[in-house]
């Protein structure tokens, strides 16, 4: 008999048909497969006959012989394979790896992002129904430092009672002692950060910058008039977050916030290097810091350029920021109402206007009258 095997997989691989019985029509027939690789499901016609269907299956990887059972119907061979060392399949079940203590959120193995004491995984909210993001923060990291982790345990539970909409929604924060993780969950927006958001598209008007820029202040005045008084401290174009369908953007990754009531100061350097402002340096600072990254974030929409990207060390960004040198990307505005508004968001922290006051800026005024019809 002349058997014409056909093979999706790319993998090589090698059948022995052996041992086959003479009736074919109706009667099962045993038949010998060797697979040298894995074999993707396939059909398996007789040739010159009508091609049928072959019943789904999966083998050993490594070179193995085994039995198989198989009947000729319409002029194929029907093969059943079962897959070696195969668990069975629940129907009910979930493909989550975790599962959050009240049952309510199952978190998948796929990597949203990663930094160097975060990881945020895609996860399921099973009672709303909608996928959210599932942030673990590695807790080994700072063994060192208990006072630490005690506060950022209580800020991470506290960012979880804001409500704004320019604030990415915390559902949920919880401790795992076995595996010392803090976690917690999040809503994911549906276009990624808009750092990823502006590559992709390149020819953004000005007009749709401020849009963008009026929502992240929105956000920041939220936080800053807060009681107790939130500092971001690591506000960048990678963890500012967009919904392209409707043009929202809502600041998130507020893990690392610092909340510092009514004296507004706080006392521990955290952020990114290129949009960090100088007085972070110094460990003595104000919420006015985030006016500082956001005037770095705006910049960076606008030239599509990181800040300090001319600088190849931490060591140089530092030195250039702390002596007032500002970034080349600055020389690549040549809207001259962009270049003074940024210019007047990194003045020194004691000139820098606040959110309130940003958003009251005549530099908005454009996107404001807009806003004002469409409430109307």
């Amino acid at each position: 008999m002349d058997y014409a095997p056909r093979i999706k997989s790319e993998s090589s691989c090698r059948l022995d048909l052996t041992q086959e019985k003479n009736q074919l029509n109706g009667t099962q027939i045993e038949i010998q497969v060797f697979v040298s690789r894995s074999v993707s499901s396939e059909i398996f016609p007789l040739r010159h006959q009508p091609q049928g269907i072959l019943s789904s299956s999966s083998s050993s990887s490594s070179s193995s012989s085994s039995n198989y059972t198989a009947s000729h119907v319409n002029g194929c061979l029907m093969f059943d394979m079962p897959a070696e060392n195969s668990i069975p399949y629940d129907r009910d079940a979930e493909p989550f790896v975790e599962v959050d203590p009240t049952g309510r959120f199952g978190r998948y193995d796929d990597l949203l992002g990663s930094g160097a004491v975060k990881k945020v995984y895609r996860a399921f909210d099973q009672e709303e129904g909608i996928e959210v993001a599932w942030n673990q923060v590695r807790l080994r990291n700072f063994s060192g430092d208990p006072v630490f982790i005690n506060r950022l345990r209580s800020e991470v539970q506290l960012l979880s009672t804001l409500n704004n909409k320019y604030i990415i929604v915390c559902y949920s924060v919880w401790n795992d002692d076995e595996h010392n993780t803090l976690n917690f969950i999040t809503e994911v927006c549906t276009s990624g950060n808009l750092r990823d958001y502006r590559k992709k598209h390149r020819h953004v008007s000005i007009k749709a910058l401020k849009k963008w820029s009026k929502q992240v202040l929105e956000g920041l005045d939220y936080l800053h008039t807060h009681e107790p008084c939130i500092i971001h401290r690591d506000l960048n174009c990678s963890n500012i977050f967009v919904n392209g369908n409707i043009g929202q953007v809502k600041i998130g990754d507020l893990g690392f916030a610092a909340i510092v009531g009514r004296s507004h100061a706080a006392h521990s350097i955290i952020g990114t290097p290129e949009y960090m402002a100088p007085e972070l340096y110094e460990e003595d600072y104000t919420e006015m810091v985030d006016i500082y990254s956001f005037a770095m974030c705006l910049l960076e929409m606008v030239t599509m350029e990181i800040p300090y990207s001319e600088c190849d060390s931490v060591a140089k960004i530092y030195k250039k920021v702390t002596t007032g040198i500002k970034p080349q990307a600055i020389t690549k505005v040549t809207d001259a109402e962009v270049r003074a508004f940024i210019e007047k968001c990194i003045a020194q922290p004691r000139a820098r206007p606040s959110a309130s006051e940003l958003l009251k800026d005549p530099f908005f005024d454009e996107v404001r009258d807009e806003d004002s019809e469409q409430t109307s």
